[in-house]
């Protein structure tokens, strides 16, 4: 069941899951998009992490359905891994695993900002089989299968090169998520040629590299949750990616942080020796 369900995915099989994304965020995220009570928004570890009712229940209401579709899967999401850190092993593991962000953007669906999307990624031993992004707010849905390229609501999309000379327009992690050595690291970023500014949610940060209207993404946190669709969406795109010490990202974790995702292998390049303090070489 396993082998044949990844091996349909990989032929492009993909609509069962797009149906589970599709209804978990009409039963559960967009109900309360711009409805949510002061009591369903909890503060995790600061202002800027939180977690409404509409993650949890997202979150639930995946895990059931994605389950169901690949038996002998597990599922590592936000939310459990918050109640029970000891989940995120499963990365490591023999099953596919689900790996889930249920609302991911939570400060910008708390605003009522429509920046936000669900996130899921099917990866097997470590390695990204396909994924799904889930904007339900700009209808908008992007996939990506491992081979066969990334769509976005159905029509092929690339990343492409950002013109010769122009000013490169990278995202980077907010301060909350930096240690003092990867605020020096992003502040190789502040250079002639470079304009980076603060990301919105990670997943249509990825998407936006993907469509080739972004650059490139500097980011300094590692959770697997944020990064395993995106990252797969901008390969199979045309991107490339690489941790600051020139190593491939690894969602199962211990990499050399920052690390930057962007529109082409040069500009990774490019990214990556600004963040360990390489001179600018355009």
């Amino acid at each position: 069941m396993i082998d044949s369900f990844l091996a349909h995915v990989l032929d492009g099989g993909t609509t069962e899951v797009e149906e589970a994304v599709r209804k978990a965020a009409a039963a559960e995220i967009t109900p309360r998009f711009r409805q949510l009570a002061d009591h369903e928004i909890i503060e995790k570890k600061g202002p800027h992490d939180l977690v409404t009712v509409a993650d949890r229940a997202a979150e639930e209401h995946l895990t059931e359905a994605l389950t169901a579709l690949l038996p002998g899967s597990v599922v590592v999401g936000e939310e459990a891994v918050h109640a029970d850190p000891a989940v995120y092993g499963a990365l490591h593991g023999d099953a596919p695993v689900w790996i889930v962000d249920p609302v991911d953007g939570t400060r910008q669906f708390v605003h009522g900002d429509p920046g936000f999307c669900t996130l899921v990624a099917l990866a097997h031993r470590g390695e990204l089989l396909a994924s799904w992004t889930f904007a339900p707010a700009l209808g908008e849905l992007a996939v990506a299968v491992r081979g066969r390229g990334a769509t976005l609501n159905g029509a092929p999309i690339r990343s492409g090169s950002p013109a010769p000379e122009a000013e490169l327009t990278v995202a980077t992690s907010h301060p909350d998520y930096t240690t003092p050595d990867q605020k020096r690291a992003l502040l190789g970023l502040v250079t002639e040629g470079v304009r980076p500014r603060p990301c919105g949610s990670a997943g249509l940060e990825y998407l936006a590299i993907a469509r080739g209207a972004l650059d490139a993404v500097a980011f300094s946190w590692e959770y697997a949750w944020d990064h395993a669709a995106g990252l797969l969406l901008v390969a199979e795109a045309g991107g490339a990616q690489t941790t600051v010490a020139g190593e491939p990202f690894r969602i199962a974790g211990g990499n050399a942080l920052p690390f930057t995702a962007a529109r082409d292998a040069a500009t990774a390049a490019r990214v990556r020796d600004l963040l360990a303090g390489a001179p600018d070489r355009p």
